[in-house]
């Protein structure tokens, strides 16, 4: 991957992510930046996002949702490889 090419990232929050309306928060912010990509929550009490678009208007997307919601993160970790291309709008899944 270079710098310049889509990257697709994978990050996973912990907390209470859920029942706060982090998804529905998160599509909003989507509408803000150019990425693609899906939020939903996990059977664990997670929730997952995944992103793709250029490396720093992911990055930033990402950082944006954080900040939004960090009363209610607790940890999040993610991951990085070549974007895919599959995904259309950003939405939120089930």
């Amino acid at each position: 991957m270079t710098a310049q090419e889509p990257i697709r990232r994978q990050v996973y929050f912990t907390g209470r992510v859920q029942g706060v309306g982090f998804r529905f928060t998160a599509v909003a912010i989507a509408e803000r930046f150019e990425v693609t990509g899906f939020v939903r929550n996990l059977p664990d009490g997670r929730v997952e996002l995944v992103a793709e678009g250029r490396p720093e208007v992911v990055e930033a997307f990402v950082r944006a949702v954080a900040d939004e919601m960090s009363g209610f993160i607790r940890e999040a970790r993610s991951g990085d490889s070549p974007a895919r291309g599959d995904l259309h709008g950003f939405r939120v899944t089930y």
